[in-house]
Parts: C-alpha cells; structure tokens; sequence
C-alpha cells in the first residue's frame, strides 16, 4: 500500500498505511486516486465484525507479566496506539497490522456464555483474569456494545478476581461494579500514562483519553477505595523517557499506589509501522531515537527474550529504569502490595441465580 507522506498525514489514526500481512504473498497497490483505483481507496469508517470463539481465556506463559491468564473482549483497537504490539495478532485474523488494526475491530459476541461456562466448572481453579492482555477492554466501542462490563458482572457473580489495564476514561461509567468487586479485593486496575505532552499524545495514540483525564481516572478511582497504579508504558528513549517524573508525580498525586514501566520493543510488522510514523511525524528527531531502540535491544528493535524484552538492555534502558525507581520512590508513596482474594469463588453462581426463580 502507499505509505504516508507528511502532506497527507492522516490525523486522527496511528498507522498510515497497511504493510502486507506475514501470510500474504500479493497485495492491492493504489497508484493513483484516481479511475479504477478508486475502488481500492481505503475507507476511514470502523468495521465491527461479529466472532463466536469456543474458548476466551487465554494462559499467559510469559513471566514477565503478573498474570496467570487474559481475556480479549475485542481484537483490533480504535485507540490507534502506533507502538501497540497487539498489531501484530490482527495478522492471524487476515487482517493488516497497520490501518486494519485500527478499523476492524473484533468482537467476541458470546464471550458471556463461554465464560460462565468455564467458571462453572467444577474444576476450574480460580486466578487473576487481566482485562486485557492484548488491547483496551474500553477501546470507544464498548461505550456501545458493553461487553466490558458484562464480564465484570460476571467476575462478580462468581467473585473471580480480574485486573485491567486501560487508557480510556470510559472505565469511569462502571465505578458502581468495580467498587462492589473491590469490597471483596478482586480488582485492581493500571493505568496507562505514557507522558503530559498534549501534543505529542494526538500523534502517538490518536483515539486515546487525553492524559488529563487519565490522571483523573486514577483519582477517582481512588476517591471509590479501588485500588489502582499507573502504567508509564511503553518508553520510547529520545521522545518521552524524560516525562517519568512528571508522570509518577501527577499519579502519586492522583492517588495511584502501584507504578509499573516497560520500554518499547518493535517486533513483527510493528518495526515498519513505527518507523514510518515515526520519520513523518518527528522527522528532526526520528534518527536519534530509533537508534536508542536499536541500543535498549542489543542491535535491534525487536526483542522477545523474557526478563529482557520489556526492560531492555545497555546504558540507555539502564539509565531509564534507575529514573523510574528513583521518581516511584519520590511519588509513589502508598505502595500497597495488592493481593488477589481468590478464596470467594463460586463455581455455582449460576445454580444459585437460578434458583432464585
């Protein structure tokens, strides 16, 4: 497909072109916009399309991350999030990495039904669920669809523990859930802050809560007793690193209590995406901070090596994670050490719902 150029610059999305899927030998080129190519010309409008999978939770194998499982109410992501290494699983659907993520959006219509099916196994051991694993479970289209909040309702139900990670204000409208489900400790929530500049949050996730509002999640949140930290994820070295301070100092302030960071790794089609973002977008900076992601991987930008692969290695990912030690200390003074109630569940949730009919 063709790429952008800074004259047209599609604002409001991430990607600006779509790479060719690993599995694709051919592609659709438009060489021009114009005559027969312009049944080609890709439509800004978002697609949702419908799934009905057989199972929705997924183990997490990796032991970089703080959960045993995930489930995805949605695959593809509206927020536009150049960096999202989610990208790439939009691959297996047939779909591109690049524009397709962000305007095909799956949707897991019976995810209800699967799930209680498996929370009414008698043998199914309950552990931490994150909300989501691999994009936002309030992505814009929840506001709509809800599927979101029908798993809350349903961890409740169950009292399964589940954690969430998010970047959108929308988690708000579901503080009557969370706080019911923080009674019993079976929630925790992070949020995800990647700066304070304004500016550079429209280019770097377009479709996002603006960071304002992210902070004022937090405080909210707190205001509810839900327990909550901020998520300085992904640093990208040379753009943002030097907003760790700013941003541990205004979620300290919020009332944030736990604070984690990863830095950006570039695997699969994300490399390119990324690089062509980033030299349209900050063209007198882009050599100088894709070289400091080639140094924070050993060489190269991507990296999948667990223990490595979200901290990075050299001086450079040395000197950002000292930073991020050094201003949690600082800010982050209430760090509660939150644990999960397991011991609540009830695998016969259901069964007692209806018995009551």
């Amino acid at each position: 497909m063709e790429q952008a150029t800074v004259d047209n610059f599609m604002k409001g999305r991430g990607a600006q072109f779509n790479p060719n899927t690993r599995f694709q030998q051919y592609g659709y080129v438009q060489e021009h916009v114009e005559g027969l190519d312009e049944e080609f010309i890709q439509k800004e409008k978002t697609e949702i399309i419908y799934t009905y999978p057989k199972t929705i939770i997924n183990k997490v194998e990796s032991p970089d991350i703080g959960a045993a499982y995930s489930l995805n109410p949605y695959q593809g992501c509206e927020h536009g999030c150049i960096y999202c290494y989610a990208r790439n699983s939009h691959e297996y659907w047939g779909y591109s990495a690049g524009l397709d993520f962000e305007r095909k959006i799956i949707v897991k219509k019976n995810i209800i039904e699967v799930l209680e099916k498996q929370f009414s196994n008698k043998n199914w051991k309950p552990q931490p669920i994150m909300l989501s694993g691999n994009t936002d479970c309030y992505q814009p289209v929840e506001r709509d669809l809800e599927m979101t909040r029908k798993v809350l309702q349903t961890c409740l139900k169950y009292k399964h523990p589940v954690g969430i990670i998010t970047k959108n204000s929308l988690i708000k409208r579901d503080l009557d859930l969370l706080s019911e489900l923080a009674a019993f400790n079976l929630v925790h929530v992070m949020v995800s802050i990647t700066g304070t500049d304004e500016k550079v949050r429209q280019l770097l996730e377009p479709r996002t809560a603006t960071y304002k509002n992210r902070f004022n999640v937090i405080e909210t949140l707190a205001k509810y007793k839900i327990p909550c930290g901020v998520m300085v994820a992904p640093i990208i070295p040379g753009l943002n690193n030097h907003e760790i301070p700013n941003v541990l100092e205004q979620a300290g302030n919020a009332g944030a209590s736990s604070a984690g960071i990863t830095i950006v790794r570039l695997n699969g089609a994300i490399e390119q995406i990324f690089k062509d973002w980033l030299f349209k977008t900050f063209p007198d900076r882009a050599e100088k901070v894709w070289n400091q992601i080639v140094e924070c991987h050993g060489g190269k930008v991507n990296d999948s090596r667990f223990g490595t692969r979200m901290r990075g290695e050299g001086k450079i990912a040395e000197s950002i994670m000292q930073l991020f030690k050094l201003s949690k200390k600082r800010f982050i003074q209430r760090d509660d050490n939150f644990e999960f109630n397991c011991s609540n569940f009830n695998y016969k949730a259901n069964d007692i719902q209806l018995s009551l009919f």
